[in-house]
């Protein structure tokens, strides 16, 4: 009753409805672009390649099919993400870069300035490796001049309108834009998996079929758990008095969620994971005899599904801790608190207090990375269990979706009540 409430309330306020109206108008348009193919390749061919090769149908996935489809925006926002990846790790290393960040959103501004500039080589270069694979596997042939001017001209530029898209959904519609734009993708492939899964299903895999249900279940109860678990960290302000008048003395908490990075770290380490496995399908071409032979031992090993999953747990362990420390500095924390006269009970304002929220998140994003490293190897787990590859649980995908849909309903969630203050 209460949804339908809510349902109700959304549209009977314009702006709020135009906002969302206007985010489906532009991911209907992401989803058209992406069943819009360049010519000269085997579409059939093309699928049977990703539908065998794991890193290859991974990235596919995350595409929304664009990849297997040749299309325009066949590269997705992937450029758009591995830019946004090394722009983090510079502004590490990069005073200048730190610097901007802090400056507040004209500095945010500049330094999104940059991670644009940067997607557009990037695009290029991965469209180019993307074709030369291609190539490789006899999909694709031989091509003019020309012909690679345009393909990669009209890959690298359906990339950046794709980049566009998901920040004009961030700036005048609701959600994140670009995460809007992979779980879509994700939704998108789910019906053909069930086909796929229903053609080919008999009496023996029934049982797996149940099991993997049950665990799409867990896992999906599990995914909204960790993103709404969050620790309570007690936080006093002190009582002042003004002449007749008193202010503060309020108590509160400081909550620090177990997942308060969210997909970000997942989608970091695949992006990092698919780079070995797409660099050495491209250098198995090469002409040196030792360059190609080392390509194709890492190709093989990237096959491997033992080793594939155990790269990506750490992976992910490492990029959840890394992005944690980006985005929460216990020394800030403690200095914000102590400069609106808030103090945690029982522990000195000061290092004292950073030193607590620092052992605090380490423990607490412990917990989070753990979680996350088994998601995103939960789909191993399962085909392992169930026999069943035609259907994958992504774990990866599911915690984008269900992060994703969380994630939109509290902005809608927030503009309902800031419009409900406004109108009281």
């Amino acid at each position: 009753m209460r949804f339908w409430q809510t349902f109700k309330q959304i549209f009977t306020l314009p702006d709020l409805r135009n906002r969302i109206l206007y985010a489906i108008a532009l991911l209907f348009i992401a989803r058209v672009l992406a069943h819009v193919p360049l010519p000269g390749v085997d579409t059939e061919a093309l699928r049977n390649f990703f539908g065998r090769n794991q890193i290859f149908g991974l990235l596919n996935m995350f595409s929304g099919g664009a990849m297997q489809n040749f299309s325009i925006i066949m590269m997705g926002v992937g450029p758009y993400i591995t830019s946004s990846i090394i722009i983090q790790l510079l502004t590490m290393v990069i005073p200048r870069l730190d610097e901007l960040n802090k400056e507040g959103e004209s500095g945010r501004q500049k330094v999104n300035y940059y991670t644009r500039i940067f997607t557009v080589p990037l695009a290029f270069i991965q469209s180019y490796s993307m074709i030369r694979i291609l190539q490789g596997q006899q999909i694709l042939g031989q091509l003019e001049p020309i012909q690679w001017a345009t393909i990669l001209i009209s890959i690298t530029a359906g990339t950046i309108l794709l980049m566009w898209l998901g920040e004009l959904i961030s700036e005048n519609g609701i959600g994140n834009g670009v995460s809007l734009i992979i779980a879509l993708g994700i939704i998108a492939g789910i019906p053909t998996q069930v086909r796929n899964t229903l053609a080919v299903l008999d009496t023996g895999k029934i049982i797996g079929l149940i099991i993997f249900a049950i665990v799409a279940v867990l896992t999906v109860a599990a995914i909204v758990l960790a993103n709404e678990g969050a620790r309570q960290v007690p936080v006093s302000y002190a009582r002042r008095i003004r002449g007749m008048r008193s202010y503060g003395g309020v108590d509160t908490y400081l909550p620090i969620r177990v997942n308060s990075a969210g997909v970000i770290p997942i989608i970091f380490a695949m992006s990092m994971m698919l780079v070995p496995g797409v660099a050495a399908k491209f250098l198995q071409q090469a002409n040196s005899e030792w360059l190609a032979n080392a390509a194709s031992w890492v190709a093989n090993l990237f096959q491997n599904n033992w080793f594939y999953g155990a790269a990506y747990f750490v992976l992910v362990v490492l990029f959840t801790f890394f992005y944690t420390g980006v985005i929460f500095k216990p020394d800030q924390m403690a200095e914000n608190l102590q400069k609106q006269g808030g103090f945690i009970p029982g522990i000195r304002p000061g290092h004292e207090t950073a030193d607590y929220l620092g052992k605090t998140i380490t423990r607490i994003t412990l917990t989070g990375a753990f979680f996350l490293g088994v998601i995103a190897v939960l789909p191993f787990i399962i085909q392992a269990a169930t026999q069943i590859n035609t259907l994958v649980l992504g774990g990866t995908g599911v915690l984008i979706m269900v992060s994703v849909i969380i994630e939109t309903m509290r902005q809608i969630q927030a503009q309902l009540v800031m419009r409900s203050y406004e109108n009281y």
